[in-house]
């Protein structure tokens, strides 16, 4: 099987600062999503479904949640070949720096890539949502003779100067490409898009970070420790010189780039018909906890996803995603809330000697509207947050407002009658 020749590098990003505070204390890919499961799950499990069983996580800050998950989530056979491997940044006698760029990153791992054998390594993001069969990728890339190929994506002017864009020819040889362009330079870069892309006026071909390198260029490439980044550097520079194909795909993509684009990602779940579907053959796979089900008094349910293990006595939820373990007090109304839950629960018997002032999870008769709640948090009765544009920008011990979405922090306690 031509998967059996094929690595994946899954790049796990920075430090992760326009994401933050949910990157405080874990590394991007680490961060939960969608109530149960964590961002680097996506790429793994589009790996697992298209039969791709071996991978690297590429990742230096705040590493040890994602080893934990990684460890307690990702089992094969003991007689089989696959595995997912966490690769921190390391001193070795070629470099003793951190990763310098994503290429670096690359290029500081390949001792570890070539104990392998492989013919392709497919590189992806760890910060991304999508559902991508990468066989068929694969499969257009050995029948084109291509040495590298590039998912595209169609976007639209406004968000076109945000990524990377090319131009193909008709057999969608990649002749040209630009990082980040000036958006006076936008006209000289629309492309042949399908006639519904082009009804939305999404006519640029924007670079989704995803890579296909044939073994011995990306050898080759490695070979120049003057390039760091494969955006900036190593595909303008080997466009032209190696023959670059692109992998065009329309299906559902977004960037988890920022805190607007992670809520606004995970509130999208919630929807009638999601664009990115979980309820799917392909399935998103993540660790096997042994959780009890989840239970509901008195509660109005609209729109809205709630995981394995919560406890219930909320008045309304809507149109919000509640995370394993969550406890919501009685009277409560949750709207437009991304929850991430509990790690642990309580026992009776701190809860029934009231040793704990405020137990996990949220309180009685709370408001809760536009927020983004950690994991671990403790929410006060009577308290009121109501996120909105109507908030500046400001961040304390317990919580930070950003764009209008307050973001209480990991662990955080807000006080009984708090208003935000």
């Amino acid at each position: 099987m031509i998967n059996d020749q094929v690595l994946g590098i899954i790049l796990g990003g920075g430090q992760g600062s326009r994401l933050y505070p949910l990157t405080k204390d874990r590394s991007k890919p680490a961060v939960p999503i969608a109530g149960k499961y964590r961002l680097v799950d996506i790429p793994i499990s589009n790996c697992i479904n298209s039969d791709i069983k071996r991978m690297y996580v590429l990742t230096q800050f705040n590493s040890a949640s994602l080893n934990a998950h990684i460890k307690n989530t990702y089992h094969f056979s003991f007689f089989s070949a696959a595995f997912v491997d966490v690769l921190a940044a390391e001193q070795t006698i070629q470099s003793n720096e951190w990763f310098q760029g994503t290429a670096d990153a690359v290029r500081q791992s390949m001792h570890h890539f070539l104990a392998n054998d492989f013919e392709y390594a497919l590189i992806l993001s760890g910060d991304q949502l999508y559902n991508m069969d990468f066989k068929d990728m694969i499969q257009k890339h050995q029948e084109s003779g291509a040495k590298i190929s590039i998912a595209t994506y169609p976007v639209n002017a406004k968000d076109a100067t945000s990524f990377g864009l090319l131009k193909t020819n008709s057999d969608n040889t990649i002749a040209s490409f630009i990082e980040k362009p000036a958006s006076e330079l936008l006209p000289d870069w629309t492309s042949e898009v399908s006639p519904e892309m082009k009804s939305e006026g999404r006519n640029y071909l924007a670079s989704m970070g995803i890579y296909i390198f044939n073994r011995d260029l990306l050898i080759e490439l490695m070979a120049n420790p003057d390039t760091i980044d494969f955006g900036k550097e190593i595909i303008p520079q080997a466009i032209g010189e190696h023959k670059t194909m692109s992998y065009p795909y329309e299906g559902y993509w977004t960037d988890i780039g920022n805190i607007d684009s992670f809520f606004e990602a995970n509130l999208g779940l919630t929807d009638d018909l999601p664009k990115f579907n979980l309820y799917d053959e392909n399935r998103v796979f993540t660790r096997a906890r042994i959780l009890p089900t989840s239970k509901f008094t008195n509660t109005i349910l609209n729109k809205s996803i709630i995981a394995d293990g919560c406890i219930i006595n909320a008045e309304k939820i809507e149109r919000s995603v509640i995370g394993i373990r969550s406890r919501i007090g009685k009277e409560t109304i949750v709207t437009k809330t991304y929850m991430m839950g509990n790690d642990a629960y309580e026992s009776l018997d701190e809860i029934k000697n009231k040793s704990i002032d405020i137990q996990l999870g949220i309180g009685d008769r709370c408001f809760i509207n536009n927020c983004i709640i950690d994991k671990n948090c403790r929410i006060g009765d009577d308290c009121r947050i109501n996120g909105g544009l109507h908030l500046k920008d400001i961040e304390t011990d317990t919580y930070l407002v950003k764009d209008g979405i307050v973001v209480v922090k990991k662990g955080a306690v807000i006080p009984k009658g708090t208003v935000i």
